[in-house]
Formats: structure tokens, C-alpha cells, sequence
């Protein structure tokens, strides 16, 4: 039975309608509800908050084995610490929630980030270079008065995000950790999430605000335009010069320490999961943030109800100690109607069976990605471990096929406005990164309404021939798209 014929599934197809899909697809899955009537600020519903949750654990994890550790800090910021760094005041001041001053108390804001308020107790914490390296992170809730149009999960006034923000007594010691930063993108985004990206060094003029450089994580969705995720920031001695944040080396000489600083927000790269991989049967989940990897449907009648719940019993310990997550669906709805909810929820398999499957001493399997179904022996459930990392491995393959079809090199102007509207992101030679670059990366904002995203963070491309915009001698190799 196909979602189609169910009040519960979806409407338009994914790839004629892309944004009515994705509003669908996060309200009748159950990932959000927008109802709660302030504009930018969504309620996340239990099977989006477990999703959220396994993203989280994922993420942690990979960061405490890379010798992170976890913090909590105030969700508030006092107005003094924003003012100690100009050009961090300057770049967040419009974006900022103030909230209602208290007599005699300074005045104080929702933090949209959090370097201003860690950095004021990093300045007490480090005395001496046995205090470093400090790394320090912590999962919060940021706030951001967005003055554009907002989309759940999407561009948000709240957002969830783990930050984590760290010193060290070198630069060299600082540029590795934003290598990692990369390596981490890519142990968790792109090898547990499934989402490919490019991790783009921006250019001079679009760097985070205090920064000395960045690089966001570009990630392609369905509708070609570009969302940035995880982000880090080679902060270079910007801030511990503004908060004072010194040590003293092994010879007594005193110095001020190197800082990075690194956001993944899993409650954005959620967007990015649903949209990537999900069909115009709802979503498909990758296998390790799935609530539900496995769900069991029974089929019975009155009189065979107990024998087969009895069975539905067995085979679930039997999964759980392959070390897959799995539940029977006991609801009173029809076998159809449940096959809908699971698919629509993108649970990665479903085992159903009935009274003549039992006889037969089997089960049926049915695979999201492929949406086929296959008997398979009681005998063989423990081969459902491998046939769950076959799912995840199709879905990984798929959503790089999808990402690397979607890159095509331009030579010139014309070149490069094709690319554009064929919806892909485009390749070029480009004047520079540096100040020098900024007018032609404006023409081409004006005139073909994209942006140049900067040059490859972790591996050298070398330009040959001329800027395609200015027809000067290239000094960068660039990717250029368009964005939310």
C-alpha cells in the first residue's frame, strides 16, 4: 500500500515541488510543529528529538575522543563582554536578542554564540602552558533575531548546536586543530549522517565576525541551493588580545594563547538529512540516528493474536542482541496503515509477518532505500546486521553520486550563468580570495545572483588560465553557488 492512498502521506512529489515536500515531510513524520505561534522558534517533537539526540551522541563522542571536553555555560551574555571585541560586536549587534534591562544590572542578551562569554573565564582558567591545550565544548541553544524569512530547522531564530572553543600555545598548534575540525565533519556528517560536503576556506570578505579566517562545510540540497554546516574559525590571537587570555611558556615569558572554534548544529544538518536522502514516501534515515532501526509488524487475528505477539517477542530479542534498535507496533491501526507511518518516519527495515509466514518458519523483510521486500528464515535474522549496513553504504553511495554530478567547471561568463541555471555549483578560476577578489565576487552576486563559497580547505588546487569575471591572471581556484 503506498502513502498516496493514506491521509497520512505525502502530497507532491520531491522533485516538483521541493519546498511544499520538505514542509510536509517534517510535520506528518513528526520532526517539528510550527504552531506554537513566534515566528522562527519551532517545537521539536519526540521522533525528531531522538533523531536529535543519536546526532548529538555521535558528535560527543567523536569529540571526546579527540580530547574535547564537555561544559555548560549561561544562556546569557552581558553587553560589556560583546563590546571587547569591535568587529565581533559589529557582525552579530543586528542579530542579537537583547532582553529587558534590570535595574542595576547590566544590561544582557541571548547568546548567538559564545566566544564572549567562554573567553572571559578562559582568561581566569589559563595561567601557564601546562593549562594547554584547552578544549573546551558544550551543547546549547543559540539565539539569532534572523531578519529573513525563516524555515524550520532550515534558517531559524533557536537553533541547537554543539561549540566548542579552544586554545593553544602555537598557531601551528591552532591551523591543526582546524584541520581536524574537518576530519571530524567527516567521521560524523558525511560517514554517520550520510551528507557529503565541501569544506570550503571563505574568502577574505566572508569570514565569521572576529575571526582571521573560516571555513564553512557546504552541503547541496535537492534544490541546488547551498546551506552551510558546520563551520570552524581560526580565531588567531584576535580574542585572547580582547580578553586578555595569557601563559607563560617553559622560560617564564608570557604570551597570548591561539584560538579556535568549531559549530555543528544538529538540529540544522537534521534539514540537511531529511532533505538529501528522504523520497515521496517521507524520509529514509541513516541507520545510526534512527529511533527505530528495525520495527516489527505482526499480523493476527483474535484468535492467533497471542501466538503471534508471542513470536513478534522472540524475534525482537533475537535483533536486540545483534545490537539493533528495534520495537513491535501493537497499535490498533491496519497493517497498511502502519506500513505508512514507518515509511513515512524512514525507519531503515520493517519485518512483517503472519500466521502463514510462521508456518513457513519466516518473515517478510522490507528495505526503505529500495522500498523491496524479501522473505527471509527466522533462521537468518542474524544476518539483519549486515543487510542494515548494505542500507547504510546504498544511501552513503547515493548522496555522493548526487553531490559529485552536481559540481561542473566554468571557463567564462556565459559558462558559469549556465552552470548556474542548471542548477549545479560551478568550478572557476578566479582573480583572488584576498581583498583584491571582492568586486568581482560582487558582479557576481548582482548579476547572477550566487556567491563564490572560497577554495578547498584541505587540499591545494592550482588555478591555470585567467579570472572568468575580470579575465586577470587567477590566483585561486573557487566554487560558486547559490544559498539559502
Amino acid at each position: 500500500m503506498k502513502n498516496k492512498k493514506s491521509n497520512q502521506g505525502l502530497t507532491v512529489k520531491k522533485d516538483e515541488n521541493f519546498s511544499e515536500w520538505y514542509s510536509q515531510v517534517i510535520d506528518k513524520a513528526e520532526i517539528t510543529d510550527i504552531r506554537n505561534n513566534v515566528k522562527g522558534f519551532i517545537v521539536i517533537r519526540p521522533w525528531g528529538a531522538m533523531i536529535i539526540e543519536n546526532m548529538y551522541k555521535l558528535y560527543e563522542e567523536e569529540m571526546q575522543k579527540t580530547g574535547h571536553k564537555p561544559t555548560f555555560f549561561p544562556t546569557v551574555i552581558p553587553e560589556k563582554n560583546f563590546k571587547k571585541e569591535a568587529s565581533h560586536v559589529k557582525g552579530f549587534t543586528p542579530q542579537v536578542f537583547w532582553l529587558e534591562k534590570i535595574k542595576g544590572e547590566d544590561k544582557i542578551a541571548l547568546r548567538p554564540t559564545s566566544e564572549t562569554s567562554m573567553y572571559e573565564m578562559y582568561s581566569l582558567w589559563i595561567r601557564s602552558h601546562r593549562d594547554l591545550p584547552l578544549k573546551i565544548y558544550q551543547r546549547a541553544n543559540v539565539f539569532r533575531n534572523e531578519t529573513k524569512a525563516t524555515r524550520p530547522l532550515i534558517r531559524a531564530r533557536e537553533f541547537m548546536w554543539i561549540e566548542s572553543h579552544n586554545c593553544f600555545a602555537t598557531k601551528n598548534e591552532a591551523e591543526a586543530q582546524v584541520q581536524e575540525d574537518i576530519i571530524i565533519t567527516e567521521n560524523i556528517m558525511h560517514q554517520k549522517f550520510k551528507i557529503p560536503f565541501l569544506p570550503m576556506k571563505r574568502p577574505e570578505w566572508d569570514h565569521f565576525p572576529g575571526s582571521t579566517y573560516s571555513i564553512g562545510s557546504d552541503v547541496l540540497m535537492p534544490d541546488s541551493k547551498i546551506i552551510q554546516q558546520p563551520s570552524t574559525h581560526f580565531l588567531g590571537q584576535n580574542f585572547s588580545k580582547a580578553f586578555n587570555v595569557k601563559f607563560k611558556n617553559e622560560k617564564g615569558e608570557e604570551s597570548y594563547v591561539w584560538q579556535t572554534c568549531y559549530g555543528p548544529a544538529p538540529s540544522r544538518i537534521l534539514a540537511s538529512i531529511i532533505s538529501m536522502h528522504g523520497d515521496n514516501n517521507g524520509l529514509i534515515l541513516p541507520l545510526e540516528i534512527s529511533p527505530i532501526q528495525i520495527i516489527i509488524v505482526p499480523i493476527f487475528t483474535k484468535e492467533n493474536k497471542k501466538e503471534i505477539i508471542n513470536q513478534a517477542k522472540s524475534i525482537k530479542q533475537k535483533i536486540i542482541s545483534l545490537g539493533l534498535r528495534t520495537e513491535i507496533d501493537l497499535t490498533e491501526k491496519t497493517p497498511g496503515e502502519k506500513f505508512n507511518i514507518w515509511e513515512l518516519k524512514g525507519v531503515p527495515l520493517r519485518i512483517e509477518f503472519g500466521e502463514r509466514d510462521l508456518k513457513n518458519k519466516e518473515v517478510i523483510l522490507f528495505t526503505r532505500d529500495t522500498e523491496k521486500k524479501q522473505p527471509l528464515k527466522i533462521l537468518e535474522i542474524k544476518n539483519l546486521k549486515k543487510l542494515a549496513e548494505d542500507y547504510d553504504k546504498r544511501i552513503l553511495k547515493k548522496a555522493d553520486n548526487f553531490m559529485k554530478n552536481k559540481i561542473a567547471e566554468a571557463k567564462n561568463k556565459q559558462e558559469l550563468k549556465k552552470v548556474l541555471e542548471n542548477k549545479k555549483i560551478a568550478k572557476a578560476n578566479f582573480c583572488s580570495v584576498e581583498k583584491d577578489g571582492a568586486k568581482c565576487a560582487e558582479f557576481i552576486e548582482k548579476e547572477m545572483n550566487a556567491e563564490v563559497r572560497g577554495t578547498f580547505a584541505n587540499k591545494k588546487e592550482i588555478p591555470k588560465g585567467n579570472c572568468i569575471i575580470c579575465n586577470k591572471k587567477a590566483n585561486a581556484v573557487v566554487y560558486i553557488g547559490k544559498s539559502y
